[in-house]
Protein backbone atom coordinates (compact mmCIF):
# COMPACT_ATOMS: atom_id res chain seq x y z
CA UNK A 1 0.00 0.00 0.00
CA UNK A 2 1.55 3.14 -1.52
CA UNK A 3 0.57 6.46 -0.08
CA UNK A 4 1.26 10.29 -1.27
CA UNK A 5 0.09 13.15 1.08
CA UNK A 6 -1.05 16.19 -0.51
CA UNK A 7 -2.41 19.84 0.61
CA UNK A 8 -1.20 22.33 2.88
CA UNK A 9 -1.39 23.85 6.32
CA UNK A 10 -3.44 26.62 5.52
CA UNK A 11 -4.72 25.79 2.04
CA UNK A 12 -8.08 24.60 1.31
CA UNK A 13 -7.69 21.04 2.53
CA UNK A 14 -5.01 18.36 3.02
CA UNK A 15 -5.61 14.66 2.03
CA UNK A 16 -4.23 11.63 1.21
CA UNK A 17 -4.40 8.58 -1.91
CA UNK A 18 -3.68 5.02 -1.32
CA UNK A 19 -3.20 2.85 -3.70
CA UNK A 20 -3.16 -1.06 -3.38
CA UNK A 21 -5.66 -0.79 -0.70
CA UNK A 22 -6.60 -4.69 -1.17
CA UNK A 23 -10.35 -5.23 -1.64
CA UNK A 24 -13.24 -6.20 0.31
CA UNK A 25 -12.19 -4.48 3.53
CA UNK A 26 -15.42 -3.67 5.66
CA UNK A 27 -13.72 0.01 6.57
CA UNK A 28 -15.00 0.79 10.23
CA UNK A 29 -15.95 4.77 10.06
CA UNK A 30 -16.16 5.06 13.93
CA UNK A 31 -12.92 3.40 14.60
CA UNK A 32 -10.91 5.83 11.53
CA UNK A 33 -13.02 8.88 13.46
CA UNK A 34 -11.40 7.96 17.13
CA UNK A 35 -7.83 7.72 14.99
CA UNK A 36 -8.61 10.95 13.71
CA UNK A 37 -9.45 12.49 16.99
CA UNK A 38 -7.09 11.08 19.00
CA UNK A 39 -4.73 13.88 17.08
CA UNK A 40 -6.54 16.67 16.66
CA UNK A 41 -5.67 19.90 17.63
CA UNK A 42 -7.55 22.13 20.62
CA UNK A 43 -7.89 19.66 23.06
CA UNK A 44 -6.43 21.79 25.83
CA UNK A 45 -3.67 24.13 26.83
CA UNK A 46 -0.79 21.26 25.91
CA UNK A 47 -1.66 21.72 22.17
CA UNK A 48 -2.13 24.79 19.43
CA UNK A 49 -5.82 26.34 19.85
CA UNK A 50 -6.18 26.03 16.31
CA UNK A 51 -9.86 24.04 16.22
CA UNK A 52 -10.00 21.08 13.44
CA UNK A 53 -13.07 18.72 13.52
CA UNK A 54 -10.19 16.23 11.66
CA UNK A 55 -13.42 14.57 9.53
CA UNK A 56 -12.44 12.47 6.67
CA UNK A 57 -14.29 12.73 3.34
CA UNK A 58 -14.15 9.66 1.56
CA UNK A 59 -13.44 10.33 -2.51
CA UNK A 60 -12.69 7.19 -4.08
CA UNK A 61 -12.38 3.72 -3.38
CA UNK A 62 -15.10 3.28 -1.30
CA UNK A 63 -18.38 1.11 -1.95
CA UNK A 64 -21.16 -0.19 0.05
CA UNK A 65 -18.63 -0.24 3.35
CA UNK A 66 -16.19 -1.84 1.64
CA UNK A 67 -12.93 -0.93 -0.50
CA UNK A 68 -12.87 -1.27 -3.59
CA UNK A 69 -9.08 -2.23 -4.84
CA UNK A 70 -9.30 1.12 -6.75
CA UNK A 71 -6.99 3.97 -4.94
CA UNK A 72 -8.69 5.26 -1.59
CA UNK A 73 -8.53 8.71 -1.24
CA UNK A 74 -9.79 11.06 1.97
CA UNK A 75 -9.59 14.63 2.19
CA UNK A 76 -9.92 16.71 5.09
CA UNK A 77 -10.95 20.40 4.60
CA UNK A 78 -8.65 23.62 6.69
CA UNK A 79 -11.77 25.61 8.58
CA UNK A 80 -9.49 27.56 11.06
CA UNK A 81 -6.98 29.40 9.29
CA UNK A 82 -4.90 32.58 10.44
CA UNK A 83 -3.09 32.96 7.32
CA UNK A 84 -1.84 36.59 8.71
CA UNK A 85 0.14 34.86 11.44
CA UNK A 86 2.58 33.65 9.02
CA UNK A 87 3.44 37.16 7.02
CA UNK A 88 6.38 37.25 8.61
CA UNK A 89 7.49 33.61 7.37
CA UNK A 90 7.58 34.36 3.95
CA UNK A 91 11.02 36.55 4.56
CA UNK A 92 11.78 35.26 8.25
CA UNK A 93 11.99 31.45 7.84
CA UNK A 94 12.17 29.90 11.37
CA UNK A 95 15.22 27.75 12.78
CA UNK A 96 15.18 24.07 13.30
CA UNK A 97 11.88 24.36 10.34
CA UNK A 98 11.43 23.23 7.19
CA UNK A 99 10.99 26.94 6.26
CA UNK A 100 14.48 27.54 4.32
CA UNK A 101 15.52 24.32 2.84
CA UNK A 102 11.82 24.59 1.43
CA UNK A 103 12.45 27.96 0.27
CA UNK A 104 15.63 26.92 -1.53
CA UNK A 105 14.08 23.55 -2.79
CA UNK A 106 10.86 24.87 -4.38
CA UNK A 107 12.85 27.84 -5.47
CA UNK A 108 10.60 30.44 -3.30
CA UNK A 109 7.62 28.62 -4.99
CA UNK A 110 6.25 27.16 -1.50
CA UNK A 111 3.45 28.31 0.44
CA UNK A 112 4.74 29.84 3.79
CA UNK A 113 1.59 29.80 5.46
CA UNK A 114 1.53 27.51 8.48
CA UNK A 115 4.21 25.79 7.04
CA UNK A 116 2.73 24.79 4.26
CA UNK A 117 3.56 20.89 3.26
CA UNK A 118 6.17 20.93 6.26
CA UNK A 119 3.33 21.33 8.89
CA UNK A 120 2.86 19.14 11.49
CA UNK A 121 -0.93 19.12 9.94
CA UNK A 122 -0.07 17.11 7.31
CA UNK A 123 -0.04 14.08 9.50
CA UNK A 124 -3.44 14.39 9.95
CA UNK A 125 -4.32 12.36 6.74
CA UNK A 126 -1.04 10.03 7.73
CA UNK A 127 -3.27 9.17 10.55
CA UNK A 128 -6.46 8.25 7.85
CA UNK A 129 -3.88 6.38 5.97
CA UNK A 130 -2.46 4.57 9.25
CA UNK A 131 -6.19 3.69 10.55
CA UNK A 132 -6.46 2.16 7.11
CA UNK A 133 -3.47 0.34 7.42
CA UNK A 134 -4.73 -1.09 11.05
CA UNK A 135 -8.18 -2.54 9.40
CA UNK A 136 -5.78 -4.29 6.84
CA UNK A 137 -3.35 -5.51 10.25
CA UNK A 138 -6.26 -6.41 12.47
CA UNK A 139 -7.42 -9.47 10.91
CA UNK A 140 -3.92 -10.80 10.26
CA UNK A 141 -3.89 -10.88 14.05
CA UNK A 142 -1.25 -7.67 13.95
CA UNK A 143 -1.52 -4.55 16.33
CA UNK A 144 0.70 -1.26 16.64
CA UNK A 145 0.51 0.58 19.82
CA UNK A 146 2.24 3.75 21.12
CA UNK A 147 2.99 5.93 24.38
CA UNK A 148 5.05 8.77 25.54
CA UNK A 149 8.13 6.97 27.25
CA UNK A 150 10.00 10.45 27.72
CA UNK A 151 9.15 14.09 27.64
CA UNK A 152 11.50 16.90 28.14
CA UNK A 153 14.25 14.46 29.40
CA UNK A 154 11.75 12.76 32.22
CA UNK A 155 11.55 9.30 31.61
CA UNK A 156 8.19 7.63 32.23
CA UNK A 157 6.64 10.42 32.85
CA UNK A 158 3.03 10.62 34.57
CA UNK A 159 0.50 13.01 33.30
CA UNK A 160 1.04 15.85 36.07
CA UNK A 161 4.93 15.35 35.34
CA UNK A 162 4.37 15.60 31.67
CA UNK A 163 1.66 18.59 31.99
CA UNK A 164 3.97 20.32 34.22
CA UNK A 165 7.29 20.51 32.12
CA UNK A 166 4.96 21.39 28.77
CA UNK A 167 3.35 24.40 30.44
CA UNK A 168 6.61 25.37 32.10
CA UNK A 169 8.02 25.65 28.52
CA UNK A 170 4.74 27.16 27.27
CA UNK A 171 5.06 29.94 29.90
CA UNK A 172 8.99 30.84 28.88
CA UNK A 173 7.50 31.13 24.87
CA UNK A 174 9.34 27.76 24.75
CA UNK A 175 8.64 23.97 23.54
CA UNK A 176 9.62 20.46 24.59
CA UNK A 177 10.99 17.32 23.29
CA UNK A 178 10.69 13.97 24.26
CA UNK A 179 10.31 10.32 23.40
CA UNK A 180 7.78 7.62 21.47
CA UNK A 181 7.80 4.08 22.38
CA UNK A 182 5.82 2.35 19.77
CA UNK A 183 5.05 -1.74 19.58
CA UNK A 184 4.03 -3.83 16.58
CA UNK A 185 2.79 -7.39 17.74
CA UNK A 186 1.83 -10.35 15.53
CA UNK A 187 4.59 -10.46 13.01
CA UNK A 188 5.36 -13.71 12.33
CA UNK A 189 9.48 -14.36 12.69
CA UNK A 190 11.38 -14.25 8.50
CA UNK A 191 10.12 -11.05 7.66
CA UNK A 192 12.33 -9.21 5.73
CA UNK A 193 15.76 -9.64 4.74
CA UNK A 194 19.52 -8.36 5.42
CA UNK A 195 19.66 -6.82 2.00
CA UNK A 196 18.85 -2.91 1.16
CA UNK A 197 15.26 -1.95 0.80
CA UNK A 198 14.46 -5.04 2.27
CA UNK A 199 15.27 -5.27 6.03
CA UNK A 200 12.96 -4.53 8.71
CA UNK A 201 14.65 -1.50 10.79
CA UNK A 202 15.53 0.29 6.81
CA UNK A 203 11.77 -0.19 6.36
CA UNK A 204 9.93 1.07 9.08
CA UNK A 205 12.83 4.14 9.28
CA UNK A 206 11.91 5.39 6.27
CA UNK A 207 8.13 5.83 7.30
CA UNK A 208 9.22 7.06 10.60
CA UNK A 209 11.69 9.34 9.65
CA UNK A 210 8.75 11.35 6.73
CA UNK A 211 7.03 12.22 9.74
CA UNK A 212 8.01 15.79 11.19
CA UNK A 213 9.86 16.40 14.00
CA UNK A 214 11.35 13.04 14.09
CA UNK A 215 14.98 13.25 14.70
CA UNK A 216 16.07 9.71 15.41
CA UNK A 217 14.87 5.52 15.78
CA UNK A 218 16.32 2.96 17.78
CA UNK A 219 14.97 -0.60 17.35
CA UNK A 220 15.06 -2.52 20.90
CA UNK A 221 17.33 -1.16 23.41
CA UNK A 222 18.58 1.27 20.47
CA UNK A 223 21.23 3.63 21.33
CA UNK A 224 21.70 1.27 24.89
CA UNK A 225 23.67 -1.11 23.34
CA UNK A 226 26.43 1.12 23.65
CA UNK A 227 26.77 0.15 27.08
CA UNK A 228 26.54 -2.79 27.19
CA UNK A 229 28.21 -6.30 26.61
CA UNK A 230 27.46 -8.62 24.33
CA UNK A 231 25.98 -11.52 27.32
CA UNK A 232 23.81 -8.18 28.42
CA UNK A 233 22.59 -7.78 25.06
CA UNK A 234 21.51 -10.62 23.66
CA UNK A 235 18.21 -11.95 23.52
CA UNK A 236 18.63 -15.84 25.35
CA UNK A 237 16.17 -18.40 22.92
CA UNK A 238 13.99 -21.05 24.20
CA UNK A 239 11.16 -23.42 22.98
CA UNK A 240 7.61 -22.90 24.06
CA UNK A 241 5.44 -25.57 22.32
CA UNK A 242 7.02 -26.10 19.59
CA UNK A 243 7.76 -22.56 18.61
CA UNK A 244 11.16 -20.80 19.52
CA UNK A 245 10.89 -17.86 21.59
CA UNK A 246 13.40 -15.17 23.46
CA UNK A 247 13.02 -14.35 27.06
CA UNK A 248 13.86 -10.37 26.63
CA UNK A 249 13.46 -8.26 23.63
CA UNK A 250 16.55 -6.32 23.12
CA UNK A 251 16.67 -6.46 19.85
CA UNK A 252 13.57 -5.10 19.18
CA UNK A 253 12.57 -8.14 17.27
CA UNK A 254 14.93 -7.66 14.61
CA UNK A 255 18.09 -9.84 13.97
CA UNK A 256 19.84 -9.51 10.58
CA UNK A 257 17.15 -7.07 9.15
CA UNK A 258 14.69 -10.08 9.58
CA UNK A 259 11.94 -10.06 12.07
CA UNK A 260 12.04 -12.77 14.75
CA UNK A 261 9.05 -13.14 16.07
CA UNK A 262 8.88 -10.87 18.94
CA UNK A 263 7.50 -7.42 18.74
CA UNK A 264 8.62 -5.32 16.82
CA UNK A 265 9.56 -2.71 19.30
CA UNK A 266 11.06 0.92 18.66
CA UNK A 267 11.61 3.99 20.31
CA UNK A 268 11.31 7.45 18.03
CA UNK A 269 12.84 10.72 19.51
CA UNK A 270 10.58 14.09 18.25
CA UNK A 271 12.35 16.94 18.71
CA UNK A 272 10.80 20.43 20.27
CA UNK A 273 8.10 22.38 18.29
CA UNK A 274 10.60 25.01 16.39
CA UNK A 275 8.11 27.77 16.25
CA UNK A 276 8.52 29.50 19.66
CA UNK A 277 7.46 33.09 20.70
CA UNK A 278 10.92 33.54 21.85
CA UNK A 279 13.12 35.89 19.78
CA UNK A 280 15.57 33.74 17.80
CA UNK A 281 18.23 34.61 15.12
CA UNK A 282 17.57 33.88 11.72
CA UNK A 283 18.09 35.62 8.17
CA UNK A 284 16.14 37.93 5.99
CA UNK A 285 15.72 36.04 2.65
CA UNK A 286 14.65 39.61 1.11
CA UNK A 287 17.11 41.09 1.90
CA UNK A 288 20.35 38.79 2.36
CA UNK A 289 20.95 40.66 6.17
CA UNK A 290 20.59 39.15 9.82
CA UNK A 291 17.19 39.23 11.27
CA UNK A 292 15.18 38.33 14.54
CA UNK A 293 12.12 36.29 15.31
CA UNK A 294 9.47 36.21 17.73
CA UNK A 295 7.27 33.44 15.99
CA UNK A 296 3.45 34.01 16.86
CA UNK A 297 0.20 32.37 15.94
CA UNK A 298 -1.20 28.69 17.31
CA UNK A 299 1.38 26.59 18.16
CA UNK A 300 2.03 23.01 20.23
CA UNK A 301 4.49 23.48 22.28
CA UNK A 302 5.15 19.52 23.03
CA UNK A 303 3.24 17.39 19.59
CA UNK A 304 3.90 14.68 21.26
CA UNK A 305 0.52 14.05 22.88
CA UNK A 306 -1.23 14.09 19.67
CA UNK A 307 2.36 12.33 17.60
CA UNK A 308 1.56 8.93 19.45
CA UNK A 309 -1.22 8.44 16.43
CA UNK A 310 1.04 9.13 14.02
CA UNK A 311 3.76 7.61 15.07
CA UNK A 312 1.03 4.05 15.52
CA UNK A 313 -0.12 5.20 11.79
CA UNK A 314 3.43 5.22 10.32
CA UNK A 315 4.33 1.92 11.90
CA UNK A 316 0.93 0.34 10.04
CA UNK A 317 2.11 1.75 6.79
CA UNK A 318 4.99 0.09 7.57
CA UNK A 319 4.19 -3.46 8.76
CA UNK A 320 2.02 -3.29 5.82
CA UNK A 321 4.79 -3.07 3.40
CA UNK A 322 6.47 -5.61 5.06
CA UNK A 323 4.03 -8.19 4.45
CA UNK A 324 3.73 -7.23 1.03
CA UNK A 325 -0.05 -5.76 1.52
Amino acid sequence: MRYIIFGESHGPAVGVALEGVPAGIPLDLEAVAAEMARRAPGQGPLTTARKEADQVEILSGLFEGKTTGTPLCGVIFNTDTRSKDYARLKDLPRPGHGDYPGFVRYKGCNDYRGGGHFSGRLTAPLVFAGAVAKQVLAPRGIAVTARISNVAGIDGPTPEQMEAAILAAKAEGDSVGGRIRCAVTGLPAGLGAPDFGCNVEGIFSQYLFAVPAVKAVGFGDGEGFASLRGSQANDPLYMDGGQVRARTNRSGGVNGGITNGMPVEFQVTIRPTPSISRPQDTVDLSTGEDAVLSVTGRHDPCILPRAVPVIEAAAALAACELLGI
